[in-house]
């Protein structure tokens, strides 16, 4: 299966949605008055693929994409927050070998209205092929961390950085237009410790990137919200940003520390550390919003083999978090969430076990769920021990 990304504003639409050869249908963006506020998947061969393509998205477009509707053919106010200016932001791309993804993700951000200071982390490379890249770019500034790991490169892109709002996007994404002055515009409440906005699918060429969307994907929905301990359990805290779309405060180092080193890509914990950066400040009391119009676009992993590995890891990753919280912040709370967690996961596997032969993907998604949240309380001890050391080598 693949699937066409189109985006469309509901207004000025094409006559018949743009597929290629071997494309099966599309998802859709929508938009009303350039807002993202819905999408819609559309199918080649749906009953009424002859209908007109307003008809079939409107027919497919879900109740954040009405509301928006309803609000404007009511004339009622929607609430956007405009502060009178905006904070002066560095943007961080850290990165890793992979020098296509950051030549687009570089040309997305200069293609902004104004292009914001861009600080390359180059996380202990292989070759010096990125090092090659960014200097096509004059006003890209380029540091090499050697030691391996996401929360390292996080960290030295703090302490190489002078601006109040710290923005990161992932190599592999690329933002909208108007991504970083909607992702900054949520800083007018001093209690907004961090920002996430809404991250789409780049692609859905392959068969992994369909699955990884049909699960949820890096979406996190199209209404704006304002995270805090009182909506969400800090152990959720996933549920308001991820690393690939977060702008967070200098000052919140002060108030919460840096990013974990043993955590995330590069380390034996294979990912987390913005979830658990994003769990300190809701367990501090501070708060982080969610803006849908502070979006960018992620290439999600091509192979079955990539995304067994990022499932596991997401898993492996919030037990290692819950060991942390558990038996470092003496936190009681952590076993409550992970038998919380047990009580789900329990029932799931057994059911993906009965049901091996009608699964439509290539690995049990529970069994390899199951696996790294087994695996992930040892790892996270281990990959402290390697950050340890690499500290007292740095």
């Amino acid at each position: 299966m693949a699937l066409a990304v189109l985006d469309y504003d509901i207004d000025h639409l094409p006559d018949q949605l743009d597929l290629k050869d071997g494309q099966d249908g599309a998802l859709v963006l929508l938009r009303i008055d350039n807002v993202p506020c819905g999408q819609a998947i559309l199918w080649r061969e749906a009953g009424n693929k002859d209908a007109p393509l307003r008809d079939r998205l409107l027919c497919a477009a879900g109740s954040s994409f009405w509301e928006r509707w309803l609000e404007r053919q009511m004339g009622l106010p929607h609430f956007d927050p405009a502060p009178a200016t905006l904070p002066d932001a560095t943007v961080v791309i850290c990165t890793r070998d992979r020098t296509e993804d950051l030549e687009r993700c570089l040309d997305g951000l200069h293609a902004m209205p104004d292009a914001p200071a861009i600080l390359v982390i180059d996380n202990a490379p292989s070759t010096d092929g990125t090092r090659l890249l960014v200097a096509r770019y004059p006003d890209v500034r380029y540091i090499c961390e050697p030691r391996p790991g996401l929360d390292v490169a996080r960290n030295t892109a703090i302490a190489n950085t002078s601006s109040p709002i710290i923005a990161f996007i992932d190599d592999d994404a690329m933002p909208d237009r108007l991504w970083l002055q909607n992702l900054l515009r949520n800083f007018e409440d001093p209690m907004v410790l961090a920002a996430g906005g809404l991250t789409m699918a780049l692609e859905l060429d392959a068969p992994a990137q369909v699955a990884f969307q049909r699960v949820g994907g890096f979406s996190r929905g199209f209404k704006r919200f304002t995270y805090d301990a009182m909506t969400t359990n800090p152990f959720d805290a996933w549920h308001a940003a991820a690393g690939v779309n977060l702008a967070i405060r200098r000052s919140a180092v002060d108030i919460i520390g840096l990013f974990d080193e043993a955590l995330d890509a590069g380390t034996l914990s294979c990912a987390g550390g913005d979830t658990d950066y994003c769990r300190r400040i809701l367990a501090a009391g501070y708060r982080i919003a969610y803006d849908p119009q502070a979006l960018n676009w992620h290439r999600h992993r091509r192979s079955m083999e990539e995304l067994q590995r990022q499932i596991y890891g997401y898993e492996c990753a919030f037990f290692a978090i819950l060991t942390k919280s558990l038996f470092f912040e003496h936190n009681p709370k952590a076993l409550v969430r992970g038998l919380t967690w047990l009580r789900h996961q329990i029932p799931s596997l057994a059911r993906s076990l009965r049901q091996q032969q009608n699964r439509t993907m290539p690995f049990n998604i529970a069994w390899t769920q199951t696996r790294g949240a087994i695996a992930g309380p040892g790892r996270y001890l281990r990959a402290r021990r390697v950050a340890a050391a690499q500290r007292k080598r740095a």
